[in-house]
């Protein structure tokens, strides 16, 4: 039991720092296409990996059973408009802000979570209440400048993070109703969809564009989407629960590590200071202890 829950927490690690690097092919993309070009692209191929394993069934259930019922119709649906919007708005911001900051702000999901919570009844610790002052603190010091402004990306953002709270929600209540890699499938293809659209409103399309931002449309597609996905939901067979949400949140350390190391980003010391506090409050919102 013990070696599988190592080899859980190395699969979410492996996760974590695909997702954190994902940022930086996200920015890379949009030196060549649009945001929402490079969001739909992206998901379409996210949605082309998940194929095989979504028509993938046993015997039985492939002759008796829809691929496809009404109830996961609309769950899928539903959550990839809210992936759509929450991609969109980090992809847009990432226009206007670093990758240091995008990953830590989008990080504050697992507090935005337990407060959304708030408004479905649910009640939350102290703990919520300690990471989200610690966090807020923390972006303060990453965010606000010296005339007190905070830039059009981090704003983007925060926004973001509200938005990636509420698709957590959605998830936790289609997933446990529907089969987790078809409700993927159909929320990837959604957002693929969604975006397109956008991008076919908003942003000039050209080939020559597109076959230029291919690394990072390949990255951003197969790697961070299919294969991060299909590592997430291996690795949460066999996790700790509580590890899962500790590890998995250090993606937004990754991307600092990665933003620094590929694209040259750098904090001033405010910054890094304002990066510790608020993954402080993202770990001890989950680490605080509950009450059963």
């Amino acid at each position: 039991m013990r070696k599988h829950a190592l080899r859980a927490d190395l699969l979410m690690l492996l996760t974590a720092f695909i997702w954190g690097s994902g940022f930086v092919a996200q920015t890379a993309g949009m030196d060549h296409v649009g945001p929402y070009l490079y969001s739909g692209l992206r998901f379409a191929l996210g949605s082309i990996c998940l194929l095989p394993l979504m028509l993938r069934r046993p015997g039985n259930a492939a002759r008796t059973e829809p691929l496809f019922t009404p109830g996961l119709l609309r769950g899928g649906v539903v959550m990839g408009v809210a992936l759509a919007l929450g991609i969109n708005l980090q992809q847009v911001g990432l226009l206007f802000t670093s990758v240091t900051h995008s990953g830590f702000i989008t990080g504050l999901y697992v507090i935005v979570v337990p407060l959304l919570g708030l408004l479905l009844g649910h009640k939350t610790g102290m703990g919520t209440w300690l990471g989200c002052l610690l966090a807020v603190s923390g972006m303060f010091l990453l965010s606000v400048g010296d005339h007190f402004e905070v830039s059009r990306g981090d704003w983007l953002q925060l926004i973001g993070a509200f938005v990636w709270g509420g698709h957590v929600i959605l998830v936790s209540l289609f997933a446990g109703r529907h089969d987790p890699i078809r409700l993927a499938f159909l929320q990837f293809v959604t957002c693929s969809v969604v975006s397109l659209i956008l991008a076919l409103i908003f942003e000039p399309i050209i080939l020559r564009a597109i076959i230029a931002a291919g690394p990072a449309l390949l990255y951003g597609g197969v790697v961070a989407v299919g294969i991060g996905y299909t590592l997430q939901v291996v690795a949460q067979k066999d996790a700790i629960a509580s590890h899962a949400a500790i590890i998995l949140s250090l993606e937004a350390v990754f991307a600092a590590i990665v933003g620094a190391w590929i694209l040259g980003e750098a904090l001033q010391l405010r910054g890094y200071i304002g990066c510790t506090l608020m993954l402080a409050g993202m770990l001890l919102a989950q680490l605080w202890p509950r009450k059963a």
